[in-house]
C-alpha cells in the first residue's frame, strides 16, 4: 500500500512538473477550422533560429537542438539568454532550387534536416543577437496556412513517419492541395510525462 501510494504521489508531482514546464510562449496563429483528424490553422509572420544537420532523424534532431540552444543559452555576439519558446521544428533540407520557408515548404535532400526554433515575439531582426556559430541561420518566416495532426506519446521517428501519412491521406480524402512535405514539431521537453507530450507533424496547404 505504501509503495502505491508513494508510486501515486511521484506521478502527481511529474504531472504538475509538466504542466508548468510547459508554460512557454509558442509560436502564434489562428484555428480556421477543424476537420477529421486535422485542424487547419494560419500561423503569423515570425522569427526562427535555424541550423541545417545530417544523420538519422533522431540524429539530426539532437545535434540541431544543441547547435541553436547553444545560440539561445547565450552563444551570440551580445552573451544574451533568449527566452526557450515551443515548438522546435524540424524538416527535411530544401533543395537548391526551392525557397526555403516554414513551417515546411522543403523537399528532401539526402539527410539532412533543417531543426528550428521559433524566436520570442518580442524581437526583430534587427534586435536579435548576430549568432556566433555560423551554423546558426536567422530566418524572416512569411505567414502561412498549414494543416496540423497532433498527438502524444511516443515520437519516434516511425510513428511520425507513420502520422505523417495520416495528414496526408486525410488532405487528399478532404481534396485539400499539400505543398511541400511534412514536418515534425515537438512542444514537450524530453522528461515530460509521456502522457502530457504534445508532438504535431504538419504540411503547408493552399
Amino acid at each position: 500500500m505504501k509503495l502505491l501510494i508513494v508510486i501515486l504521489v511521484v506521478l502527481a508531482l511529474w504531472s504538475l512538473w509538466g504542466y508548468f514546464s510547459s508554460k512557454v510562449e509558442q509560436a502564434e496563429y489562428t484555428v480556421v477550422r477543424k476537420a477529421n483528424g486535422y485542424e487547419v490553422r494560419t500561423y503569423a509572420p515570425h522569427i526562427e533560429a535555424q541550423a541545417v544537420v545530417d544523420g538519422t532523424y533522431d540524429e539530426a534532431l539532437s545535434a540541431g537542438f544543441r547547435i541553436v540552444a547553444g545560440y539561445i543559452f547565450g552563444g551570440n555576439v551580445k552573451n544574451e539568454g533568449i527566452a526557450m519558446t515551443a515548438p522546435v521544428r524540424s524538416q527535411p533540407k530544401a533543395s537548391e532550387t526551392i525557397a526555403m520557408t516554414a513551417p515546411v515548404v522543403a523537399s528532401a535532400k539526402g539527410d539532412s534536416r533543417v531543426i528550428a526554433f521559433v524566436m520570442p515575439k518580442s524581437y526583430t531582426m534587427d534586435t536579435l543577437p548576430v549568432p556566433t556559430d555560423a551554423r546558426v541561420k536567422l530566418v524572416a518566416v512569411p505567414a502561412k496556412k498549414t494543416a496540423v495532426l497532433r498527438f502524444s506519446w511516443i515520437r519516434s521517428a516511425d510513428r511520425i513517419q507513420k502520422k505523417e501519412a495520416e495528414l496526408l491521406a486525410a488532405l487528399a480524402r478532404d481534396d485539400v492541395r499539400a505543398t511541400g512535405t511534412p514536418s515534425y514539431a515537438g512542444y514537450s521537453a524530453p522528461w515530460t510525462p509521456p502522457w502530457m507530450t504534445r508532438n504535431e507533424v504538419m504540411v503547408e496547404i493552399l
